[in-house]
């Protein structure tokens, strides 16, 4: 059986953010009502620090695809032309187990991470939320900026990050990518002034977002961490937010904006009002008042990676897009 290997440049073009949002939320809400297959992730991590080899496995029943992505984080990319995180899609087919797809996975993860908080900002956002503020500079600043955009009518974003020639690079290329005028501040408290909508999208191992800072009615998407060891949201943010997670067991296990707070007992797992599957379900609201602040706390699944995936596999085999290779699958005849 051949399978269909996808370029980053492929891959962008064949996942548009407003699709991908949609595609996020019926990942999110088949792996609700149970028909999918989301274990934790593991890895390795390899000597001296250098980095870390992750891999991500899921099975699906809507669409029927199992798979893994496999990528490589290395933080010493950063600031170089090379990105920190690198890594494969793989998709297999059901029926005999056989490989059908391999797609860059730095594209999958940088678009469907951002249309995922699409998903929550959609469903914990005031409605009249226009003003954006995005700590960070990176790869999923920029594709936040679109995502939110999407879901909201975004007409201020302010943008702070420490490394002030990416944050300059950042500034020109939404205006040149989106057309959207981007304001940086000086500071994180500077960016978030009276916003409506707070992305942090920082590789920060220290909270980068306090909450004194958070005005009422915000919601906060809190996507850059996600390892148990560190975090970008201070305790008082957490505790003032509902929190609202992409997976439970996820989140107890990995979420450092959470454990850390549980560790100082500030809160405990009653914390954690739900998924965002169960309120697309209809088992939970999701903004209960103009006034309160939400908090959606991102990790990253597997099941997103694979929706994504199979919605870029299967436009790609339509429109004849990729290169196959004959990686094998059938018997081979004995000798």
């Amino acid at each position: 059986m051949p399978t269909l290997v996808l370029s980053p440049a492929e891959v962008r073009t064949l996942l548009p953010m407003d699709a991908c949002i949609d595609l996020m939320a019926e990942a999110l809400t088949t792996l609700g009502r149970d028909d999918a297959i989301n274990p934790l992730r593991n890895g390795i991590r390899l000597p001296n620090d250098l980095g870390i080899l992750g891999m991500m496995p899921g099975y699906m029943a809507q669409p029927h695809t199992f798979g893994l992505k496999v990528v490589s984080v290395f933080p010493g990319n950063h600031g170089t032309e090379y990105d920190s995180h690198q890594g494969v899609v793989v998709l297999f087919e059901v029926e005999h187990g056989c490989p059908v797809a391999i797609l860059d996975a730095s594209e999958i993860t940088a678009i469907r991470t951002a249309a995922a908080t699409g998903v929550a900002t959609r469903l914990l956002a005031r409605e009249d939320a226009t003003d954006l503020a995005i700590l960070g500079s990176g790869v999923q600043a920029g594709t936040h900026l679109e995502a939110m955009r999407v879901v909201r009518s975004i007409d201020t974003v302010r943008v702070y990050s420490p490394n002030v020639e990416r944050l300059e690079r950042f500034v020109t290329e939404a205006h040149e990518r989106h057309g959207v005028d981007v304001t940086a501040t000086s500071s994180a408290q500077a960016a978030v002034d009276g916003a409506d909508i707070i992305c942090t999208t920082t590789s920060a191992r220290e909270p980068v977002l306090l909450g004194e800072w958070i005005a009422p009615g915000s919601h906060i998407n809190a996507v850059g961490s996600s390892v148990r060891f560190t975090r970008e949201l201070d305790t008082d943010a957490v505790v003032r937010s509902r929190l609202f997670v992409d997976r439970l067991e996820s989140a107890l296990n990995e979420a450092g904006d959470f454990l850390f707070p549980k560790q100082e007992g500030a809160i405990d797992d009653d914390h954690i009002v739900g998924e965002i599957g169960d309120i697309l379900l209809g088992k939970l609201a999701g903004r209960e008042s103009p006034g309160e602040i939400t908090l959606f706390k991102s990790l990253g699944l597997a099941v997103e990676d694979l929706a994504a995936a199979d919605h870029v596999y299967q436009r790609a085999k339509a429109e004849g897009v990729g290169t196959t290779v004959d990686l094998g699958g059938l018997k081979h005849a004995s000798a």
